[in-house]
């Protein structure tokens, strides 16, 4: 019976977290609003989560130690979301991963055509908002929701030992 009811929540988690990737890929491909390289790696903790429920909910082994990984994948995914909450607000300055190479180094117009075409977006730059949110505030509220779900399931599963 609580094996049923937490596959029920973990299909319920797997609907969410499919939804939030196809609205990231909707905002980019659709709406053309390109993401910073931090909002892509926002990305991994969910694409990680949907292989990792799909194979609890088919094989039933593990399950356990799956729902306290997901519950550790999706506290990092909150910290990576603070820390990119934090550099949108200057608390904390651009990391490497941000950064633009400075066109002027450049030599020739092939070279800057290059560079433009390839330039990353800045980590600081919020194009895009849902209800005056920012999507990573949006991810770092979400992603410390789920890792607490996670690890609720987690906690019932170890009672019934």
């Amino acid at each position: 019976m609580e094996t049923q009811k937490i596959n029920k929540y973990l299909i319920f988690i797997l609907l969410i977290v499919l939804a939030v990737l196809a609205s990231a890929f909707i905002i980019e491909h659709v709406l053309n609003f390109k993401p910073c390289n931090l909002c892509i790696y926002q990305r991994i903790p969910y694409i990680l989560s949907i292989f990792l429920i799909i194979r609890v909910l088919i094989f039933e082994k593990n399950k356990k130690i799956i729902l306290l990984i997901l519950a550790l994948i999706f506290f990092i995914s909150a910290f990576l979301a603070f820390y990119h909450f934090g550099i949108e607000k200057g608390f904390f300055s651009e990391s490497i991963v941000c950064k633009n190479k400075d066109i002027a180094d450049a030599l020739s117009k092939e070279q800057i055509l290059e560079q433009l075409e390839n330039s990353k977006i800045s980590c600081k730059k919020v194009d895009f908002r849902i209800l005056g949110f920012s999507l990573a505030t949006i991810n770092l509220i979400l992603s410390l929701i789920l890792s607490a779900i996670f690890y609720k399931l987690w906690k019932k599963l170890i009672k019934k030992l």
